[in-house]
Formats: structure tokens, sequence, C-alpha cells
């Protein structure tokens, strides 16, 4: 039985019995993927869904991060109904949208709005894995590159949480396009005196991580994540050489030079309200 979870004596779920299994709801239980630990699922999302025991960082939804970042009934979506459609007619892409749409309750694999940091008002979009892998389709680097432009016009900082497995494959050329509209977006912005904090978490990679993901002000990642273009193997393969067992990590990518800072989910708001604080123009919110 799970007992003070967050006290000095950590005790931990037990394996069920097949006979106790019967007794236990469905989705109660959940396992860490890192040390496979077993808690009860409430204790884990108290936790913000950080192993006690090994400190993984299991995915958030993008609602989650919403809600554990921002302060309570600031947060204001921009664009939610905009999503993709099929404009290659690839086979089968049209199910797999309205699947996922089923599952996560999205429209697409981003939500973008406004909210408020400790009182300190910014604009704020966050990717989910859960749909379509968090891959960047027409409607995902639409909906990123309006965000920043509505920061833009209205002054406000903006802060993206990036998740993905890169371009959308379906939208071809189409999507591979977003990376040089999110880019220029943030270029403007950047031009403009706006200020961008990138948190790239678990996994930031393709097409996302060689454009807007890389070019905050501040880049920061929590521990752990994934962070690169190609995979591991494609780079071996094509340099003949074996690379770092950390190789792209954020550790690896802060040990050189590629981040400013990796961060705990902790640790991740009060982070982010001393950057809005600093940045403050003229000492007021704006």
């Amino acid at each position: 039985m799970l007992k003070d979870f967050f006290g000095k004596k950590k005790k931990y779920a037990t394996i069920p019995s097949e006979q106790s299994k019967l007794d236990i709801p469905e989705g109660l239980m959940k396992k860490c993927t890192n040390c496979h630990k077993i808690y009860y699922r409430k204790e884990m999302n108290k936790n913000n869904n950080v192993c006690p025991n090994c400190d993984y960082h299991h995915p958030l939804t993008a609602w989650e991060r919403i809600y554990s970042i921002l302060d309570e009934g600031t947060f204001t979506e921009w664009d939610s109904d905009l999503t993709s459609t099929n404009p290659l007619e690839f086979p089968g892409y049209e199910e797999k949208i309205a699947k996922d749409r089923d599952k996560t309750g999205l429209n697409e694999s981003v939500v973008t709005g406004k909210g408020s940091i400790d009182g300190q008002p910014a604009a704020f979009t966050v990717m989910d894995a859960g749909f379509r892998m968090g891959s960047m389709g027409s409607a995902v680097g639409e909906k990123i590159a309006r965000a920043i432009e509505r920061a833009n016009d209205a002054s406000l900082p903006f802060i993206i949480f990036t998740a993905s497995g890169g371009a959308r494959m379906q939208e071809g050329v189409l999507s591979l396009m977003q990376m040089a509209k999110t880019s220029v977006a943030v270029k403007r912005f950047s031009e403009a005196g706006g200020l961008m904090i990138s948190v790239m978490t678990h996994p930031t990679t393709g097409g996302v991580s060689a454009s807007f993901a890389s070019i905050g002000d501040y880049n920061i990642a929590e521990p752990g994540a994934l962070i690169g273009f190609a995979g591991q193997r494609i780079i071996e393969q094509t340099i003949n050489e074996k690379l770092p067992d950390d190789f792209q990590t954020a550790e690896f990518l802060l040990n050189h030079g590629q981040l400013d800072k990796v961060v705990h989910r902790h640790e991740m708001k009060p982070l982010l309200t001393t950057l809005l604080s600093i940045h403050r123009k003229g000492g007021e919110n704006v």
C-alpha cells in the first residue's frame, strides 16, 4: 500500500495479486517507465508527473502543462478551431487525425493562448506529443506563427513548450514550409524587442528542433529530454563513428553550449517568473 509518498520514508505500491487486480479500478495505478516503480496515479499527478523515486519526467498533456504553470483562471485560448486538412489526399490521414482528436480532446497538437504567471501576462504555447506525436503540419505552424504575431501586437513575452517528433510527413513540403514561417515570425518578434522563452521537453526533434524551438532568447529544457534533428543511428551511419550514450539529451546539449539551462519541472514556474520579472517593460506589467 502506498503511504505518505512525499515523506522521508517513501513506500511504493506493491504489484497486486491476480485476485486483488479485480478490485482495482482501471487506470488507478501508474508504472514509472524508467525505474518501474508502481504508484497511485493521483499521487503521481500531484507530483506533476515526476517520479518521486528516480526523478524521471513523464510527459504532460498540453492542458496539464497549462494548469501547472499559469495562474488559475487566467488562460484564454486562441485559434482553438484551427485544424489540419488533407491537402495531399494522403490515405488514412483524416481518420488518424479524427482518432487523435477523440483521444486527446484537442483539434491539433498545439494549444496557443495567453495567461498570467504569478500575475505577469504572457503569450503561452504548448505542444502535445499525444496528438500525432506533436508533429508539425500546416495548422500547427499557422497557430504558432499567429501566436507570435499576437504576442508582438500586444507587447507580450512569448513562451513555448515544445514536444514533437518533427514535421508531419502526410503534408509533405507544406509541413516543411512551417519551419521557415515560424522562424520568420520569431525573427520579426525579436526585431520588435519581444522576449521569447523556449522550453524543450521530451522529445523535441526534427523540423521543430531545427526551427523555432532553438531560437529563443532563452533556450531551456527539462531533464533527460531528447533534443535533436536526425536520429542517433542515422548520424552514426553517416559519419561512421560511435556517438556518446547521452548524445542529444538535454544535459549533453547544455554541456556543449546549446542550451542555457536544464530546469526541473518543479522549478520551472519560479524560473519563468524570474525571467519575466527581469524583462518586464519599465518595471511594470504589460
